[in-house]
């Protein structure tokens, strides 16, 4: 600051001493060189950031969903059209600052109206982004409107600041849940209605019982379009899947919904990015909390035979909360032959 103002001082001095106005020019001509050295500068810049972080973006991976393919369409034509206008106007006003610095004689050209320039500025920007808007628009009803009759569902519930999936069971159907019945304590994280209850009114619900319920990751079907059952039990967290194209607010007491179908397992993604490392993320894209920055899950996409395995090594929530109703159980202590009991009198003498 102090070299700054000790400058700005010894060029009032070099004004006093050469003039005002030769001052003046020298400064005004000074300074319209520099727009220029400023305008081929910026340019190299922006060309040498897109050339160095482009691969850092998730643009070169293309969309890990078929039908966030038209994502991506809708974000090139946008930056292609951004663009071209990004370009137009800064080269026209770095120049114009060049090309039209005050010279002596030289009488600016006093326009302060044009009807016909108005409406052409405004009408062509609208056109363009009401076709943007319809676009999207299109999109947006197929990601959020009936999905396949063939797709998956999942129920994603977001909490702080965690995510928990449901998978419907063999009977395909899920469960009914109550948020009274909430109780992380003993495996009910979800509410799922497993028991009567006089106080609340309610029957145990059988759908239920072989839902499957699993935190922090997420089996998805390459090939396979899944519907998404969004909800949240506290605040307003999102569903971002970046990879995918796709996020939708999961909101208290408003479920939402929204389907895509994968195109890549994540071995493919691994080998496609050469990362070995490499996973598909979900993340909240809403702030949330302080805990915000934690709330992550991972998204494991699949062939269908890989995952008719991971299921079938699943057990429902209610046998993992109650092992002592899980029939397997019961059958493999029926079937435990009586050589496999301990000795407790021999396990006492050797202690």
């Amino acid at each position: 600051m102090i070299v700054i103002f000790q400058i700005a001082k010894a060029s009032e001095y070099v004004s006093v001493l050469k003039g005002e106005e030769k001052a003046f020019k020298q400064s005004n001509k000074v300074n319209g060189t520099l727009m220029i050295a400023f305008l081929i500068l910026g340019l190299i810049g922006v060309y040498w950031c897109n050339h160095l972080l482009y691969h850092e973006t998730l643009f070169p991976q293309g969309s890990a969903s078929i039908e966030g393919e038209q994502v991506d369409q809708l974000l090139w034509i946008t930056i292609i059209l951004t663009g071209i206008v990004f370009f137009a106007t800064q080269i026209l006003l770095f120049w114009f600052a060049y090309r039209y610095q005050y010279k002596e004689g030289k009488q600016a050209h006093f326009y302060p109206h044009n009807n016909k320039l108005e409406i052409v500025w405004t009408v062509v920007p609208t056109i363009v982004l009401l076709i943007l808007i319809v676009y999207g628009l299109r999109s947006w009803f197929l990601f959020t409107g009936p999905s396949p009759k063939n797709a998956m569902e999942i129920e994603v519930t977001g909490h702080q600041f965690g995510w928990v999936f449901r998978y419907p069971g063999q009977d395909g159907v899920f469960g009914k849940k109550y948020f009274k019945d909430i109780d992380p304590a003993h495996s009910n994280e979800l509410g799922l209605i497993w028991k009567d209850s006089a106080a609340l009114n309610q029957k145990a619900d059988p759908a239920t019982f072989d839902d499957v319920v699993i935190d922090g990751t997420m089996y998805l079907v390459k090939g396979v379009p899944v519907r998404l059952l969004i909800n949240s039990q506290d605040v307003i967290h999102d569903v971002g899947l970046p990879q995918f194209r796709m996020k939708m607010d999961a909101v208290p007491g408003t479920p939402t919904t929204l389907w895509f179908t994968p195109r890549f397992t994540t071995k493919e993604m691994r080998a496609r990015t050469g990362n070995p490392n490499y996973v598909y993320e979900l993340a909240c894209d809403q702030l949330c909390g302080q805990g915000h920055y934690s709330m992550r899950a991972v998204i494991d996409v699949v062939t269908q035979p890989e995952f008719d395995v991971i299921m079938s090594q699943q057990k429902p929530a209610y046998y993992a909360a109650f092992p002592d109703k899980d029939p397997s159980m019961k059958a493999a202590d029926t079937t435990k032959p009586a050589s496999a009991a301990i000795d407790t009198t021999k396990v006492m003498a050797k202690l």
